[in-house]
């Protein structure tokens, strides 16, 4: 009988090679395969069992000699570690019956990959849809593995990293490191087993971040989790969906919307280290404005997001002052009405106009001068008036205006720029600020937003009051 099995013997356990596999090698009239593998299969073999042992990178003359033994009528096994179909004998195989136009049959036995086998040993960590990367450039040239690297940054998926280092490769896992450093969370789950399945076996869970590429070899398997992985228990999880939900918990369409619109902002950041309320913060401004270029502008103190959102938590913090109607329109009512605030501008108010005709200035600057005499701690958010933000500034150098904090996000051409330089120089005072001519009501109110739910920044939930 003219045959060819090829067949995946597992990661290296007698106990992980299916019982197919077991059964093709007890039928065999004779084995190929790397002689190292041959120590995990030779109880199995039969006593008159012709075995083929050659060394590393003799894959062609093994599959030829096992053509030339089929050819002579013999049923003939080739082996391959884990899968024979993932960086194994089975392509080789099937290209070579081709070339040859041989009429011996083949088939091909799935074996455990070394991947699901790391897998199994991390936790969970292949929930999710997931790619598989070798670092060889022996077959492929590195600029289309630096490509492939890229793409499953891009479409955070869970990847599985075979080949990761030899004596002569040394360098292309820390190109991967700073690349997926480059677009990822540096805590990112991040796990790795060497000798999966055998005596030698090593697991190790850690971060991107954290990852010492000096500690792999070419006998390690590298599993890098997703944006939604994490580690509990010293094991990688990957949720089966993104954003999973509690049972009790309903997620509107609107929520799911802009959740999946958050993560698709988050892939496509020139940077994915920023600080979490910084990020939350940039997030939400992106998400509001379409506009990338956020990522320079937009500015915020150190923890300015958090400590805004502790104070408002706490109960410090209740009332939001706004420059005009519009940014008052765009801040959710249902987180002010969760957190006991109020949202106030003073641009309707009858006394405004009276005091800008009398005093001479705007009635936006008019505005914030009442509000500051009766909310001075306020936390003051603009989003078109420049001569508002001015005033403000102006305030708190006299000791009258002792903000909470400040959105600076006026938008337009003239002392707008000005605006924003004159609120820097307070350096006691939470700020977010857009850079520049840009800004606007929706822009001031989608980083008020940011502030009133920086506790689901975390788990990436925003949405959460609509």
């Amino acid at each position: 009988m003219k045959k060819i099995i090829v067949a995946g013997i597992g990661p290296g356990s007698r106990e992980d090679i299916t019982p197919a596999v077991v059964e093709a090698l007890r039928q065999a009239d004779a084995v190929v395969g790397y002689h190292y593998y041959f120590q995990f299969i030779q109880p199995l073999l039969k006593e008159d069992c012709i075995c083929v042992d050659t060394g590393m990178k003799k894959e062609r003359q093994r599959a030829e000699q096992a053509f030339e033994l089929a050819e002579q009528g013999k049923v003939v096994v080739v082996i391959s570690s884990g899968d024979a179909g993932i960086y194994g004998m089975t392509p080789l195989v099937y290209e070579m019956r081709r070339e040859r136009g041989s009429d011996v049959e083949v088939e091909s036995l799935p074996g455990i990959s070394a991947f699901q086998k790391a897998a199994s040993l991390l936790g969970a960590p292949i929930g999710h849809d997931m790619c598989i990367i070798s670092l060889s450039d022996l077959l492929t040239p590195w600029e289309v593995i630096e490509r492939r690297i890229k793409a499953a940054i891009t479409g955070d998926f869970v990847t599985a990293i075979y080949n990761p280092k030899s004596h002569g490769r040394y360098w292309q896992l820390y190109r991967l490191q700073e690349l997926f450093l480059k677009w990822r969370s540096p805590e990112t789950p991040m796990g790795y087993v060497r000798q999966a399945g055998r005596d030698e076996q090593e697991v190790k869970v850690t971060t991107i971040a954290d990852f010492d590429p000096e500690d792999v070899d070419m006998f390690t398997v590298i599993l890098i989790g997703n944006s939604q992985s994490y580690i509990c228990e010293g094991k990688i999880i990957t949720p089966r969906g993104y954003y999973a939900q509690e049972k009790d918990e309903e997620v509107k369409p609107g929520q799911q919307i802009m959740m999946n619109s958050f993560q698709t902002i988050a892939s496509e950041l020139h940077r994915n280290d920023w600080p979490l309320d910084h990020k939350w913060a940039l997030l939400h401004a992106i998400h509001t404005t379409a506009d990338f270029e956020m990522e320079r502008l937009l500015k915020t103190d150190d923890n300015a997001v958090e400590t805004l959102y502790r104070k408002v938590a706490k109960g410090e913090l209740k009332t939001i002052i706004t420059d005009v109607t519009m940014v008052v329109s765009g801040i959710r009512k249902g987180a002010l009405s969760r957190l006991g605030l109020e949202a106030k501008c003073y641009l309707g108010d009858p006394r405004v106009a009276e005091m800008a005709s009398k005093e001479g200035i705007t009635r936006t600057q008019a505005g914030i001068r009442l509000a500051v005499e009766e909310h001075p701690d306020a936390l003051f958010a603009f989003g078109n008036a420049p001569t508002a933000l001015m005033e403000l500034c102006t305030l708190i150098r006299k000791g009258k205006a002792r903000p909470a904090g400040i959105i600076a996000a006026p938008v337009g051409f003239v002392h707008v720029r000005e605006s924003k330089h004159m609120v820097k120089p307070f350096k006691d005072i939470p700020k977010v600020i857009v850079e520049g001519r840009k800004g606007g009501s929706n822009l001031a109110a989608t980083l008020c937003n940011a502030i009133l739910t920086f506790d689901d920044a975390e788990q990436l939930k925003p949405g959460r009051d609509l």
